[in-house]
């Protein structure tokens, strides 16, 4: 045996926290490609080479963070921070995952805001806006051809895309009604509630673990009603401190204690990732509270594909301009009431996904391969496909009619759109160089061929 085959089956060491520390500050840097690229790098680093937790542990804990609301890849990296070193542990994982995304698109969105009107930086943004169609509806096909295994999963996506487009029904009602046809379905038809929504488990092994399959659960991970109690008094001791603070010092309607009342509820609805929270932050930030504008809620989606962290971040656009447009502090500190805005915006949607790691890791056993506990997931990820889609067309609609479909209709961002698309999925080219292209080509056209 060779001396590399004995390193491989030795078990690695301890990790310091300082060491997981770097590591999960690294990961918030470098985070690209969305969630599936978040999870691969995740899988590459922590199971195949430094071996931190096994195959199985992994996919495991995957697997419970897509039952949850929210960002998953940050909650699983949250997961294996809290399983490694507590909850110190899971909160310098879960905070270093979006703390550097928040403070570089606080950056690009003061760009944007103060300067999108240069000629550049407009040529730019008409590059990527096809470009993040193209993304959607790649999204949507990915999502879909996962999630939607046979005919009545495949009625779900349709009926919930006449739901959110033709009758304009608000997507938290959307999910709710597929989770309950989901957990029926567990009771009636569980055989068409297994496909979708988790992923596969693998037997594939890197070598011993540090957290591998037979390790026994760490002490603090271990489910007492105590430490539920307590962490589910500390969140909302957090959460509700923030919302008096904001009420006393705005009031109910003021726009960031509104901007935490929705945000919270966010949170709350974003089964399915990104994608699937993006149409209720738009019918909030949009419709309801005019924070910003529809086109502007494209770009804000440009901007978030091109940053490390969850895509979700694209909440901390909506909050900074939300808190620059409505001059929170007056025309002089816009810049201020847009980092308030974004703050806030970050703050009431992760919270709970700290929370829910915190109060649900622990039971996270005792609900494996329970179909009750699945199927609903199932059903919500149907309904995803269809809200993903009528996205896809809502941007599709802005991007190629920006003044209506009575305005001139934009043949090149069409072109660029398809171009788009065939390289995300024929040639399986990257997000990230997929804008960045596409930006160069918005570029070139707007300086020497527009109008």
């Amino acid at each position: 045996m060779s001396a590399s085959t004995e390193e491989i089956e030795e078990k690695p060491e301890n990790v310091p926290f300082a060491e997981a520390f770097l590591y999960w500050l690294k990961l918030g840097f470098i985070s690209f490609g969305g969630p599936a690229g978040q999870i691969s790098m995740m899988h590459q680093e922590l199971v195949e080479k430094r071996r931190w937790i096994s195959e199985h542990r992994f996919l495991h804990a995957l697997n419970y963070t897509m039952v949850l609301p929210g960002p998953e890849a940050q909650q699983l990296a949250t997961y294996i921070g809290w399983l490694m070193h507590g909850v110190w542990g899971g909160i310098a994982a879960g905070v270093l995952f979006v703390l550097p995304s928040l403070f570089i698109l606080m950056g690009l969105t003061w760009v944007y805001l103060a300067y999108g009107n240069l000629p550049a930086v407009a040529g730019i943004l008409y590059g990527i806006k096809p470009a993040v169609t193209a993304i959607v509806i790649f999204a949507a096909y990915q999502i879909g051809s996962r999630a939607l295994k046979n005919n009545l999963l495949r009625a779900m996506a349709v009926l919930a895309f006449l739901a959110i487009f033709a009758l304009d029904v608000p997507f938290p009602y959307i999910v709710l009604m597929a989770g309950l046809i989901g957990y029926a379905g567990s009771h009636f038809a569980p055989d068409r509630f297994r496909t979708g929504g988790h992923h596969a488990e693998s037997g594939k092994s890197y070598g011993p673990a540090l957290i591998d399959d037979g390790t026994p659960v760490p002490e603090h991970a271990k489910f007492k009603w105590s430490r539920l109690i307590v962490f589910s008094a500390i969140g909302l001791a957090i959460w509700g401190s923030a919302m008096v603070l904001l009420t006393t010092s705005y009031g109910w309607e003021g726009t960031l204690t509104q901007m935490g009342w929705f945000f919270t509820k966010a949170a709350l609805v974003t089964f399915g990732g990104a994608y699937a929270v993006l149409p209720y932050v738009y019918q909030g930030g949009v419709d309801q509270y005019a924070w910003l504008s529809g086109t502007q809620m494209i770009d804000g989606l440009a901007l978030g594909e091109t940053t490390p962290g969850p895509l979700i971040m694209v909440v901390a656009f909506v909050g900074f301009v939300g808190g620059w447009t409505k001059e929170l502090f007056g025309p002089e500190l816009l810049p201020l009431a847009g980092a308030a805005g974004a703050g806030i915006a970050t703050l009431f949607t992760f919270l709970p996904s700290f929370l829910f790691i915190m109060l649900g890791g622990p039971a996270v056993e005792a609900t494996r391969h329970d179909i009750k506990f699945t199927a609903p997931l199932t059903g919500i990820t149907a309904a995803v496909v269809g809200v993903i889609i009528n996205l896809a067309v809502f941007f599709a609609y802005h991007v190629l009619w920006p003044q209506g479909f009575t305005g001139r209709f934009e043949w090149f961002s069409l072109l660029i759109g398809i171009v788009a698309f065939v390289a995300l999925f024929k040639y399986k080219v990257g997000i990230v160089q997929v804008i960045g292209a596409c930006a160069v080509i918005g570029l070139g056209y707007f300086l020497f061929l527009w109008r």
